[in-house]
């Protein structure tokens, strides 16, 4: 059977993970390097585009289907671009949100958190520093438009407001 997919609905879908230092409850931020094609020299949080290797070569979980795979890209790109594991019972849901790449596809971005295992962050290439921060101080950086409305929201989940 071969599928056909119609461009006019695909999309990118791309996984965060704000990670939740459990000591103070600050949030882990990054930088991307001055080179990155989008957002160059912006803070974030880690993350990245879910790819059909994530799941293709894993046994299905129930008849046709895979189970749990924004998270496992989540461990993946945390790994990947922070050096850190993250603890799988932690991983919950913050928000999504959808935006029109520059090249005219729709991008969806869903955005989770997590608590990480305590280790040493070492940044892959494409970061170039890491910060710790709380509300407050997280408006001392040039966050990616929409990085600071997340850490409220979970701000407030965690606290209990939502």
């Amino acid at each position: 059977m071969t599928i056909v997919y119609d461009s006019k609905k695909a999309h990118y879908i791309t996984v965060t993970a704000i990670l939740v230092r459990p000591s103070d409850g600050k949030f882990l931020i990054a930088k991307r390097a001055d080179w990155e094609k989008a957002f160059p020299s912006r803070w974030t949080v880690p993350g990245g585009k879910l790819e059909s290797s994530d799941y293709i070569y894993r046994k299905k979980d129930a008849g046709d289907f895979w189970y749990n795979v924004f998270e496992d890209v989540v461990k993946r790109e945390i790994k990947e671009e922070v050096n850190l594991d993250i603890d799988s019972s932690t991983i919950g849901y913050v928000t999504s949100m959808v935006f029109i790449r520059p090249d005219g596809v729709p991008g969806i971005i869903v955005s989770l958190y997590a608590t990480p295992i305590e280790g040493e962050i070492k940044l892959c290439d494409a970061l170039t520093e890491y910060a710790w921060v709380n509300l407050e101080e997280a408006k001392n950086y040039d966050l990616i438009e929409g990085i600071y409305d997340e850490l409220e929201i979970l701000n407030e989940k965690l606290i209990g407001n939502n």
